[in-house]
């Protein structure tokens, strides 16, 4: 196809899926805007990965910005990466996979197909990322010293994810598909690629990405980071969940998982830059705090009469920091609970691997990138527990505050400073980190708001 025909087709083809897309894509649960209208879509980029010549399956790369009034008036406009596959008919295995028939421009009376469902289709992906190399906007990279890619792979969708989508290769791989997309540097591939360059071998390193650059001098978009696959691996989460119900303890795994997130906490101050939080930093960070425990006390009228004992949090910590306090920050995770954690597989039996760098993909890049207090991983190790072991019945907070000491002390072994040393800026954290759930919980789950609000009362009775 002639770069003309290219250019006049693709002006052509968002005309023609827009009306299947209004429909399918706020249906997918990787989408953010659920409760908006859908209003429009505006073409970034698009790229045939595989030809769409009608002699067999296509494969269509998209990034597509979506329109959505109502959305607060400084969020940026959502782009999603779509990966379409195109026949003439499809198969009956693949009709899960169904997006629609486009009734008119360049695909008109064929089948558009969600392509990741495609075996045939997931692995042309991986193909593209075992030959590093440019494609129109997109540029496929590799880790340099990385194994060899083998080919042939099988691959698998894993269906448990919400916010990306993931595939399997053979077992040995996994490429992690993010949906919603924004220019600039990934989390989860800039930190485990600067973790890796570290020599921690505590988070798989990456093997391969591809990313998009659609206009000249912009950022780059990461579109797909390849690591390898541990298999045989238990999700940390559900690891707590068999201990809670089979009565065992989790003080030993609690204990290694605090030391294997302070050597990750160590190699990332030492690959990438710090700085120290004074007093005009701290006053920022306690008036965001307080400003979140405002807003969400509104939403959730279970907040409200906590709202003054919670605030002293916040102010205890500005408090400090215009006494002359200060805090290094560092890149940490950013979302760090028992769910983004796993133990043993293929790379050792008896020792965790942190996974999913992302942060909150509902925050905005550059948030997500700025430095911050370990602490704040910490704290949300530390309200993992509390929810598992609210899971439990009857509840058993006592199995909850063993696992918090034995993490801390953990914590304490390989990093050489408790985080219990410092309570209030502990506290400010966790207290953070609870309204924020039962803000969500009274959003999405309210069967759950008990579990955040038991916290709540917890810290709201801390001194």
């Amino acid at each position: 196809m002639s770069e003309a025909a290219s250019t006049r087709t693709q002006i052509a083809l968002l005309p023609s899926l827009a009306p299947l897309l209004y429909a399918w894509l706020p249906r997918q649960r990787w989408f953010a805007g659920k409760g908006h209208p859908v209003t429009g879509f505006s073409l970034v980029s698009a790229t045939e990965l595989l030809p769409l010549d009608g002699t067999g399956p296509g494969l269509l790369h998209l990034l597509v910005d979506v329109e959505q009034p109502g959305l607060p008036a400084d969020a940026p406009q959502d782009c999603y990466q779509l990966l379409l596959g195109v026949r003439e008919t499809l198969p009956p295995h693949l009709a899960p996979a169904l997006i629609g028939h486009p009734t008119d421009g360049p695909l008109a009376g064929r089948t558009v197909y969600e392509g990741l469902r495609d075996r045939r289709l997931a692995e042309i992906v991986l193909e593209r990322l075992r030959r590093p190399g440019q494609l129109g906007p997109l540029r496929f990279a590799r880790f340099e010293g990385a194994p060899t890619i083998p080919g042939s792979l099988v691959a698998r969708p894993l269906e448990a994810e919400q916010s990306n989508s993931s595939l399997v290769y053979g077992d040995a791989y996994i490429l992690k598909f993010f949906r919603r997309v924004q220019p600039g540097p990934n989390p989860d591939l800039e930190l485990p690629l600067a973790l890796a360059r570290a020599g921690c071998d505590r988070v798989p390193a990456p093997v391969a990405w591809y990313e998009a650059r659609p206009h000249s001098g912009s950022a780059p978009y990461t579109l797909g980071v390849l690591q390898p696959f541990l298999r045989g691996s238990q999700d940390g989460w559900q690891l707590a969940l068999d201990a809670l119900n089979k009565g065992s303890s989790f003080t030993a795994e609690a204990r290694s998982l605090g030391r294997v997130t302070a050597e990750v906490h160590t190699a990332l101050a030492d690959e990438l830059p710090t700085v120290m939080l004074r007093r005009a930093q701290t006053e920022h960070l306690a008036a965001a705090m307080n400003r979140r425990l405002e807003e969400a006390a509104q939403a959730v009228p279970a907040l409200l009469p906590y709202v003054p004992r919670l605030r002293t949090a916040f102010d205890a910590l500005a408090e400090l920091g215009r006494d002359g306090r200060a805090w290094r920050a560092q890149r940490v995770h950013g979302d760090l609970h028992l769910g983004q954690t796993l133990y043993g597989g293929s790379k050792t039996e008896n020792e965790w691997s942190v996974i999913d760098f992302e942060g909150e993909p509902a925050r905005p890049l550059a948030e997500r990138r700025k430095p911050q207090p370990p602490v704040r991983d910490i704290a949300g190790i530390l309200r993992s527990f509390d929810y598992a072991a609210r899971t439990h019945r009857p509840w058993n907070p006592a199995w909850a505050e063993l696992c918090r000491a034995a993490y801390c002390e953990g914590y304490a072994e390989a990093a050489g400073t408790d985080p219990r040393t410092e309570p209030e800026l502990l506290r400010a954290y966790e207290t953070d980190k609870a309204v924020y759930e039962a803000l969500y919980e009274a959003r999405h789950r309210p069967d759950w708001l008990p579990v955040p609000m038991a916290a709540i009362d917890r810290l709201a009775a801390t001194p």
